[in-house]
């Protein structure tokens, strides 16, 4: 698969869109005033534990207050508790863990979400090019992307070695990266991650305000890291300052990566040469065509996103349930990528189009898993419901693209839709009857949209007559340029 880069940088934001074989797949975008934390390390303070939830809020130094689970506490913390002078092992009541005005290490492992704040947890992870270093813990781990088994085991086997030489107890993971590296690479990365995880511990103990203690790489650098091990064949740059910045950081931890670095010197941007704005444009829109003819429907709310598929124009050419199949398999093909290039995470319902053929329903429940395994972040498909729905999750750890893009309507609120101008001519007849039977007033003005005025004294005029004769009142209008269509005000005169 041709796999490239294309890395677009301001000083108000850079975005990175990555391609595979021409076709856009996932796009991120980290503006200078609204950075991703996640990976951040800060010192906390306990701000108010919640017994009922088995959790704590903690202040961290942003706007929100963070959310820390018990789930999320090391077993430091839910080995061996104190309580009431003695001592027992288990699982206690958080109270039991954390009290008001404790100070706390936590790691950011989801952004702040619309009104939630950010999600913690206490088990702290350090990346390095090959390794992560995990100091709460003891184990090692291999990524399952490295599956020779006997790479496995010498590098397992070369990192308890060097850990046994340093008496060193820390937990590592082993990533994708360190397939094939030698004993040398090993140890430098772990004297870096030693000496990291000393640097932020000495910073917390002189700290004694909530701050952060150590900040994730910048959007460009974070991602390439995060690329180590997948085969790119380039990456573009349309900035001289962050090639050059790209460059010196490849050279130090991604040295295979210096031989496809190029800058991007073209007139035009390179988002429009590939035709990537275009692309997000149509990723902001709720319908998706399919080339068959079918389209999907994509609802993004707070607690879930649904996605229905219909066959559209699309009439096949055998028959109706081979027509249904071929939309399905089709399907199955574009939410797995707009998936990744909406960022779409949480819950996830698939409404596809009824099958009655058992094997037609597998065969798109496997196309699904199949495309859905190139996907970076860690999915979970469930079987087709009674209801034919899919159900899936995808781990969400960061904004999606709309709500990065895009904020909320104003006029409907994020609902949507508008009431219509029929139905609010007839909350100001029912307004009009409330106001006059409370106050006394020889004239109403009404001051409203102008499709709304237009109404009134039109389509509704008789039923605004009727209604001025039985409130024996003169009713005048006024329209304000600036008021939605479901604004109003009555003055009384």
């Amino acid at each position: 698969m041709n796999t490239e880069l294309l890395i677009n940088v301001t000083p108000q934001e850079s975005r990175v869109a990555l391609l595979s074989n021409g076709v856009l797949q996932e796009v991120h975008i980290e503006r200078s005033t609204h950075q991703g934390i996640v990976g951040n390390i800060y010192k906390g303070k306990v701000s108010r534990v919640l017994p009922g939830m088995e959790a704590a809020f903690i202040n961290i130094g942003l706007e929100k207050a963070a959310f820390l689970h018990a789930s999320d506490l090391t077993p430091k913390f839910k080995g061996v508790v104190k309580s009431n002078g003695s001592e027992h092992s288990g699982t206690p009541n958080i109270a039991e863990l954390l009290h008001e005005g404790k100070s706390i290490l936590v790691q950011v492992i989801k952004d702040p979400l619309g009104t939630k704040g950010a999600r913690l947890t206490t088990y702290v992870t350090i990346p390095s090019r090959s390794l992560v270093l995990v100091p709460e813990d003891s184990s090692l781990g291999v990524s399952s992307k490295i599956e020779d088994p006997e790479e496995r085991e010498r590098l397992k086997d070369l990192v308890e070695a060097i850990r046994s030489e340093t008496e060193d107890d820390f937990g590592y993971i082993i990533r994708t990266a360190a397939e094939g590296v030698d004993e040398r690479v090993l140890r430098s990365d772990i004297t870096f991650l030693r000496k990291r995880w000393q640097d932020i511990q000495g910073l917390s103990r002189e700290t004694t305000k909530p701050s952060v203690m150590y900040s994730d790489l910048p959007l460009v650098h974070r991602v390439l890291r995060d690329m180590v091990g997948e085969s790119v064949e380039k990456v573009r740059i349309d900035s001289r300052e962050t090639l050059a910045g790209v460059t010196e950081f490849c050279e130090s931890y991604i040295p295979e990566l210096l031989d496809v670095i190029e800058h991007y010197p073209g007139e035009r941007p390179i988002f429009d040469i590939y035709g990537v704005e275009d692309e997000i444009q149509k990723a902001l829109e709720r319908q998706v065509q399919l080339k068959s003819g079918g389209y999907l429907i994509i609802d993004q709310t707070e607690s879930m996103t649904t996605i229905d598929v219909n066959t559209g124009r699309f009439v096949g050419h055998r028959n109706l349930e081979e027509t249904i199949f071929k939309t399905n398999l089709e399907a199955a093909q574009a939410i797995a990528r707009q998936l990744r290039l909406r960022n779409l995470g949480g819950i996830i319902i698939i409404d596809f189009i009824d099958m009655k053929d058992y094997s037609h329903r597998q065969q798109v429940l496997q196309a699904l898993e199949k495309v859905l395994a190139a996907d970076s972040a860690k999915t979970y498909v469930s079987t087709v419901s009674q209801l034919g729905l899919v159900e899936m999750t995808r781990k969400r750890t960061r904004e999606s693209l709309e709500h990065i893009v895009c904020e909320a309507c104003p006029i409907c609120v994020g609902k949507g839709y508008l009431k219509t101008a029929q139905t609010v001519c007839y909350e100001i007849f029912r307004e009009i009857l409330r106001e006059v039977r409370q106050f006394d007033a020889k004239e109403l003005l009404v001051l409203a949209s102008q499709d709304v005025v237009d109404l009134l004294l039109d389509e509704e005029s008789d039923n605004l007559a009727q209604l001025q004769t039985f409130v024996d009142r003169n009713i005048r209008f006024q329209v304000e340029s600036l008021y939605t269509q479901e604004q109003y005000d009555i003055v009384l005169m």
